[in-house]
């Protein structure tokens, strides 16, 4: 590709748009300082992918853009193009379809760059890419920018190595490297953050399985609580409405008692106004009397301060008369002292001056001495320094060819150790990639951790599952074992409660019998109905009332047919045998019509209770008497021990099974994380082996990298080692030859001798003047300073006239103010007399209407007191009825807080809380206590549980399907890593081949250019600092002709500018850039070697086919361009362009 055409719209100070032509040749560009000639670089650099806004000269992108002058408003946009040859189809492919190539940047204000090629939007990285692989680009060497010269002479070995890279044509290739590299990098960042992730994602799998069982028990457990607390509520809200009516109660009794005592109170405060009514009064005459009192003590006290005020001010104006008497003496004392002052300095300054005019001849001797010595001093420092610049010349060569010799041994010492150092790596590196590489056995490793990691994760699978059945038979034997528990403790509680009512009953003087009797569970009323309340009469024979057993008896009339006989049913003492015998058992149906049928003495009942007697008394079965509840009730216990033992056996049993079940649940958790353990271990190890073969193949890669640059070094270091012998033979040889300095030496030591004469004389005539013009110099400083303290002191004594005048006036204002006061101690006892004959009528008056007040306020204060009682009684009546009303209010309040709770907690009305609970309307409430213990049993056991996912097992679901996903891009990472490092050892090989092969040229092409600027001499190239070319620095050693090898740094500033050229030059010759700008180079030049500058640079158009851009201020550059363009700025912060080319006017003026 060819650079054809720059076109500049709004870029920096061209602000029109403008075109500059680059054509075949020299093209120059000329122009004053400023006027915007470097910035015709900065928009190639620019348009080229710049991305540095300090590469601009600039603060920020934006001050690209032209910012407006005195008559011109600034721009928001600027645009820059750049237009190329591609006839020779050299362009990369995605832009190779063309003839020629345009690529545009614009950038608009706040808005950022944008890049077109063909009118295509495309990245600026396309656009580096694009130009890298031309040899150019925006930091290319071959654009050399003001001071880049310098740059490149002070950069570092390592930075200087873009220069070879440029000339290997590689740049394109390290943008691809550093491109793999961070994919790479990425890559292996984001394989280590999904292997992280995967053993996240394990862990909570395993968490998710466990939260999932958790959750079946925790909805097992809810349920039972529901109904727990149902049952709790449902006592609770039965206990409150009983809490009500008892404060409803209390709060009618209050009321009464705040009536009564509110009477009782209405009478004391009654009496209690009639005694304050005279009080205001009484007040008011006591309050006068103590104000006139006061108004006669304060007035006392005014008047003995007035009197200690002017005894006071007495005593000041006499301290301050005597005060102002001495301050006027010794004003006059000061004055006089002051007149003394001035006469001693007059007497000085004319001492002064007398020394001043008998100095003025020393002065002048003293200065021709000088002048003298002087003289002669710079003639024997001038023979000295012609003998030791003759020495030195002789020392320096003789110097440079010892140090030459050195240099060049220590650099044979030093590349023969290198070359041993790659040799001895070589052989390691050889070593390692041997038949031994452990890369095999790290993939035999990762194989058997990958078969272990499945086998252990079906394992897991297994026992996962051997868990879960476990669990769920804990849960089933769990669940019968609540309902059997629920069961014994509803048994346990009726029993209880029954025990206790009979108890209560049994607790008489003498036992009744219906305690010894026994009958048949459904009997209880026909018994009753027989007997009625002679069962509670006792068998005591000391009892009131009692049965008595009779012996012999008459024997008993039968029963009516279809009645059976009661006693049959009963068990009881004998003394109610005969009782028994004569009651029959029919049912209700046919009672009545055997009631006519009866003997005397005989009855019949039925099971429901009803009576029949024989004496034509009949009684239904309507009300239960508390005989028939008792028996009930005993049975009823009876019958509830037993099933409450049963229970107990149930509970047992279902315990043990329970037990059993729980155990087998342990064995499988405890088989479950053995399994788990060894899983995770199995993966652990898996993920170790992997990361291991990662290492292995990683450091193969680098080692085979490694041989390479260690092998091409090695032939490197073969070929430097041949030169440096040869070195140091030819300085050997030259040093042999050179000339001995030690009469020289000798000649120096005599001038040197001299010189220190000379120059102890001429420092001594030096020390003499400056001494006398010192000494002038303090007199005249002395005589100004007695002139200036000649005038403080007359300032003095005018101050003190003026001073001791006012101190007079203040003294004889004291003295007429301490006159008028002296007669003022007679009126002060005049007017303290009247005061105290006023102070003792008035004091009198006061105590009398004191005593008058203190005994109304006697009476007020019993009539207070009783209504202060009595307002107290109403007050703790009104608090017992307000306690009153607040206890039905809680009471109320609790009801509605528990019928809240119901709805809010079980969404149910009041009502419906029994059904929810499971207890029917005539079921025995089950105590407090207990519902609540069993309610924090079960809240406990849920609270064991913890936090409980109840969405466990859909996310189980999800986590197992992104785990496997993740497994797969974790494979796809892997491969990936695999070719990236593959194609990063590719690009490698081909950099340091192509690196060390355009080395070899460039060095070649460098002497040669080198000898050529500088009529001789030598100079060469050499990789520094590291063994491998990609990493190397490059170091310059040149040779001007007559000096010894030294780096570019100890050279000249032509010299360097020269070597540098040389440089830039070599690498044109080795891969010729399609342009070369060079921004005032040939500064430093001399005219001399401006000429071979310009020689050069017309041999490298012949050469090479690279277009050449010079911006030059040098007449002797411009006569040698082909073309000159000329950038002006005839409106200021405004360029334009001018050109002119100089080879058709050189035509024009030969045809003519």
């Amino acid at each position: 590709m060819k650079f054809v055409k720059l076109r500049l719209a709004g870029f920096k100070s061209f602000v029109e748009a403008s075109e500059f032509v680059i054509e075949p040749g020299l093209t120059g560009v000329v122009g004053p300082n400023g006027c915007g000639k470097s910035n015709l670089v900065e928009a190639m650099r620019w348009v080229m992918g710049e991305s540095s806004y300090k590469a601009m000269r600039a603060s920020g992108m934006d001050d690209v853009i032209f910012s407006g002058s005195n008559n011109r408003p600034a721009r928001n946009t600027a645009e820059v193009s750049l237009t190329l040859d591609n006839a020779d189809r050299s362009a990369p492919a995605a832009f190779n379809d063309t003839e020629t190539i345009e690529v545009i940047r614009r950038i608009e204000r706040e808005q950022g760059s944008l890049y077109r090629i063909n009118g295509r939007e495309v990245r600026a990285r396309d656009v580096q890419l694009l130009f890298a692989d031309a040899s150019t680009g925006a930091r290319s060497p071959a654009l050399v920018r003001q001071g880049q010269i310098g740059e490149l002479i002070a950069a570092k070995p390592q930075a200087r190595r873009a220069i070879l890279e440029e000339a290997a044509g590689i740049s394109g290739l390290y943008s691809r490297r550093h491109e793999a590299e961070l994919r790479l990098k990425g890559a292996e960042q984001n394989l280590d953050r999904l292997e992280d992730v995967l053993v996240e994602i394990d862990q909570q799998l395993e968490s998710l399985k466990r939260q999932a069982r958790q959750a079946t028990r925790y909805r097992s457990i809810s349920a039972d609580i529901r109904k727990a607390e149902a049952t709790l509520f449902h006592l609770r809200w039965t206990a409150a409405r009983g809490a009500v009516r008892e404060a409803d109660a209390e709060l009618a009794t209050a009321r009464r008692a705040v009536a009564e005592r509110a009477t009782a109170q209405g009478e004391a405060a009654k009496n209690e106004a009639v005694a304050a009514l005279r009080m205001p009064e009484l007040r008011e005459a006591e309050a006068r009397a103590a104000a006139a009192l006061q108004r006669l003590t304060l007035a006392r006290g005014e008047l003995e301060a007035e009197e200690k005020r002017a005894r006071a001010r007495l005593a000041e104006l006499a301290h301050r008369i005597a005060q102002l008497d001495e301050d006027i003496a010794r004003e006059h004392r000061l004055a006089g002292e002051n007149e003394g002052f001035l006469e001693a300095l007059a007497a000085e300054t004319a001492t002064l001056v007398a020394d001043t005019e008998a100095a003025g001849a020393r002065e002048r001797e003293a200065a021709d001495r000088l002048g003298e010595a002087t003289v002669r001093l710079q003639a024997s420092e001038a023979a000295l320094t012609e003998a030791t610049r003759e020495a030195a010349e002789v020392a320096a060569r003789r110097d440079s060819l010892a140090r030459a010799i050195r240099d060049a041994g220590a650099r044979l010492a030093r590349l023969e150790a290198e070359a041993a150092n790659v040799a001895r790596e070589a052989e390691a590196l050889a070593a390692t990639l041997g038949p031994g590489s452990t890369i095999t056995a790290d993939r035999d490793r990762l194989k058997a951790a990958e078969a272990a990691l499945a086998t252990a994760e079906a394992a897991t699978a297994a026992a996962e599952t051997a868990t879960e059945a476990a669990r769920n038979g804990e849960a089933a034997a769990r669940a019968p074992l609540a309902a059997a528990e629920a069961e014994l403790n509803r048994h346990e509680a009726e029993a209880g409660t029954l025990e206790r009512i009979l108890a209560g009953a049994s607790g008489r003087k003498f036992a009744p019998v219906v305690d010894r009797i026994k009958v048949a569970p459904g009997f209880e009323a026909a018994l009753g109905a027989a007997l009625g309340d002679d069962l509670e009469a006792s068998l005591d024979a000391a009892a009131p009332a009692r049965w008595t057993h009779l012996a012999g008896a008459d024997a008993v009339e039968p029963l009516p047919d279809g009645a059976d006989p009661l006693s049959a049913r009963v068990e009881a003492p004998a003394e109610l045998a005969r009782r028994l015998a004569r009651v029959g058992l029919v049912s209700r149906e046919r009672g009545a019509a055997l009631q006519a049928r009866l003997s005397p003495g005989q009855r019949l009942v039925s099971r429901e209770g009803d009576l029949w007697r024989w004496d034509g008394f009949t009684a239904t079965a309507e009300a239960p008497t508390a005989a028939t509840e008792r028996l009930a009730q005993k049975n009823r216990l009876e019958a509830v021990l037993t099933e409450a033992a049963l229970a107990r056996a149930t509970v047992g049993v279902l315990k043990e099974t329970l037990a059993a079940a729980a155990t087998s649940l342990a064995d499988a958790v405890a088989a479950e994380r053995a399994r788990r353990e060894a899983a995770r271990a199995a993966r652990t190890a898996e993920a170790e082996a992997r990361a291991a073969l990662a290492r292995a193949e990683r450091r193969q890669s680098e080692a085979l990298a490694r041989k390479e640059a260690l092998d091409a070094n090695g032939a490197r270091l073969a070929a430097g080692i041949e030169e440096a012998r040869a070195e140091v033979a030819r300085a050997e040889a030259a040093l042999a030859e050179a000339a001995d300095p030690t009469d020289l030496q000798q000649r120096i030591t005599v001038l040197r001798t001299e010189v220190a004469n000379d120059r102890a004389g001429a420092a001594e005539a030096r020390a003499t003047a400056d001494g006398l013009a010192r000494e002038a110099g303090l007199r005249q400083q002395r005589l100004a300073a007695i002139e200036r303290e000649r005038s403080a002191w007359q300032a003095r004594i005018a101050n003190s006239q003026a001073h001791v005048a006012t101190l007079a006036e203040r003294r004889a204002a004291a003295a007429a103010e301490h006159e008028a006061l002296a007669a003022a101690p007679d009126e002060f006892d005049e007017k303290r007399r009247a005061l105290d004959a006023s102070l003792g009528t008035a004091g009198a008056t006061r105590r009398d209407a004191a005593d008058r007040l203190a005994e109304a306020e006697t009476g007020l204060a019993a009539a207070d007191r009783a209504a202060r009682e009595a307002l107290a009684a109403l007050s703790e009546a009104r608090e017992g009825q307000a306690r009153a009303e607040e206890r039905l209010s809680a009471a109320l309040e609790r009801v509605r807080e528990v019928e809240a709770r119901i709805v809010e907690t079980l969404e149910v009305e009041p009502g419906a809380v029994a059904a929810l609970a499971g207890l029917g309307a005539e079921a025995t409430l089950p105590p407090t206590a207990a519902v609540e213990d069993r309610l924090e049993r079960l809240r406990q056991e849920r609270e064991r549980l913890g936090s409980v996912n109840l969405r466990a097992e859909d996310e189980v679901r999800e986590i197992a399907e992104r785990r496997d996903a993740l497994v797969s891009e974790r494979d796809d990472l892997v491969e990936a890593i695999r070719r990236l490092r593959q194609a990063i050892g590719s690009l490698n090989r081909e950099g340091r081949e192509r690196l060390l092969a355009a080395f070899e040229e460039v060095n070649g092409h460098f002497r040669d250019l080198f000898q050529k600027l500088f009529g001789g001499g030598t100079a060469e190239l050499m990789l520094t600092e590291s063994d491998d070319p990609l990493e190397a620095g490059l170091e310059i050693v040149a040779r001007p002709p007559g000096k010894k090898p030294q780096t570019m740094t100890l050279l000249s500033g032509g010299e360097q500018a020269l070597t540098a050229m040389s440089l830039i030059f070599a690498v044109f010759l080795t891969n010729p850039a399609p342009i070369c700008v060079l921004d005032e180079v040939d500064a430093p030049l001399d005219d001399a070697n401006v000429e071979r500058f310009c020689n050069l640079v017309d041999e490298m158009t012949r050469l090479t086919d690279t277009r050449f851009l010079v911006v030059t201020h040098n007449p002797i550059t411009m006569a040698r361009m082909d073309r000159l363009y000329g950038v002006t700025m005839a409106e200021r912060g405004v360029s334009q362009l001018v050109s002119v080319d100089l080879e058709t006017a050189e035509r024009f003026r030969e045809a003519s």
